[in-house]
């Protein structure tokens, strides 16, 4: 059952029953809630909202530019992802002091990011958003230098808050410590965009033997029964590799775009803890999201209310069993159970009836396309991100309703 795309749309109208009016930075106006919280069970599929048709590879193409600790939005446009145009535009025309009559709108502005090298380099470059911060956190660190003066000297460090992080995942898998900030307060000012999801923590638990045994079967599975009976859990699980921890994802994120964003947000960050896993040969366990100011942008209103849908009344309901069943039948199944008292409940589960017009259809399944060496390989060389791109994560069995449009604000 998937319980997410449920989650989400009482997340909706939750906001539209109770929250307040406030005014934002962008002018746009919202109606806010604040503190509500996201949780769902990976194997109960991948987290990829079913009520509205999602963007997989432009979610996947920015949080690959995340890991790639990259800040530019040159390989977002390469690879046709423009979540951030409107953020890198709107600091070119505040910022900039060239000739105005250059670039008169975001159109052309994006054309000269993805054609002109030295305009992107210069144009596209967001300051220190969350790949800086994931890879390339500045500080410094403090030196003696035992020159008999009590000299010292602070050096300029970058610290990789991701390779670290895997690290600790490998040696001491039971830290409270296994965190990544994007929130560094020395260099907000310099940022076009202060990161609204500004920080998350993994936590791993060991795998029942039980939990093992259903890895396995469901990664190898057996046979035939001699297979089955002659199996011995304490040489096979280990000799194949089979994990023996489980890991879980929790993210913050001070300021939610319902609508827009959250979506992305959640199945981002469902893809990174299914990247982490693979890494460290762990299993993808739960994924939390904690929501500060939870919003809905005063022109997503509507778009919200579709996307929630409404419930079918008992007429639209029988016609559409009549029309499941040919109306011959639905008759014929009335006569004989009406005299008796009998219902027709039956009939409306068999024939999959929906009570709601924007009824969740099952969630989808992740296939990591790269092989568990190149995952492995990863965990020891992080530069081999770049060998990754959209299309090594495949969706399985992906259904979902048309995507709803709304518009943007940067």
């Amino acid at each position: 059952m998937n319980k997410l795309d449920k989650q989400y749309t009482d997340l909706l109208q939750d906001i539209l029953d109770n929250g307040v009016k406030k005014q934002d930075r962008t002018g746009t106006g919202t109606i806010s809630v604040f503190g509500r919280q996201i949780r769902h069970k990976m194997s109960e599929g991948f987290p990829l909202l079913t009520t509205k048709k999602m963007a997989w590879k432009t979610m996947v193409t920015e949080l690959l530019w995340f890991l790639r600790g990259d800040t530019n939005i040159k390989y977002l446009v390469d690879n046709d992802c423009h979540i951030w145009d409107g953020d890198a535009f709107k600091n070119f025309m505040t910022t900039s002091e060239g000739d105005p009559d250059m670039i008169w709108n975001q159109d052309q502005f994006i054309h000269l990011i993805k054609t002109n090298d030295e305009f992107a380099k210069e144009w596209g470059e967001l300051g220190p958003i969350y790949g800086k911060q994931w890879r390339s956190w500045n500080t410094k660190q403090f030196e003696s230098l035992n020159d008999g003066n009590f000299g010292y000297r602070y050096n300029d460090v970058r610290i990789d808050q991701i390779q670290n992080l895997i690290n600790d995942l490998k040696t001491n898998p039971d830290s409270r410590r296994l965190m990544v900030s994007a929130w560094n307060v020395g260099e907000l000012d310099q940022m076009v965009l202060p990161p609204c999801h500004y920080g998350f923590q993994v936590y791993t638990r060991e795998l029942s033997l039980e939990e093992r045994l259903q890895v396995w079967n469901i990664k190898f599975g057996f046979t035939n029964e001699e297979q089955k009976n002659q199996f011995d859990p304490n040489v096979h699980l280990d000799t194949h590799g089979v994990p023996t921890r489980a890991i879980s994802l929790m993210w913050n994120q001070r300021s939610v775009d319902t609508f827009l964003g959250l979506p992305f947000n959640i199945a981002s960050y469902g893809l990174l803890l299914e990247i982490i896993a693979k890494i460290v040969n762990m299993v993808p366990d739960e994924l939390i999201g904690n929501l500060g100011d939870v919003h809905l942008y005063s022109n997503h209103i509507e778009q919200a209310k579709e996307q929630i849908g409404r419930k079918y009344t008992f007429e639209e309901r029988e016609l559409m069993l009549k029309d499941a069943m040919s109306w011959r039948l639905y008759n014929k199944a009335v006569n004989e159970l009406m005299p008796f008292g009998g219902g027709m409940s039956e009939y409306y589960d068999a024939h999959k009836i929906p009570y709601h017009t924007k009824e969740p259809f099952p969630l989808p399944t992740l296939k990591h396309m790269k092989t568990n060496e190149f995952y492995k390989s990863l965990g020891e060389d992080l530069s081999l991100i770049t060998h990754l791109d959209n299309s090594d994560f495949e969706l399985e069995n992906y259904q979902s309703h048309p995507s709803i449009k709304a518009p943007l604000s940067n």
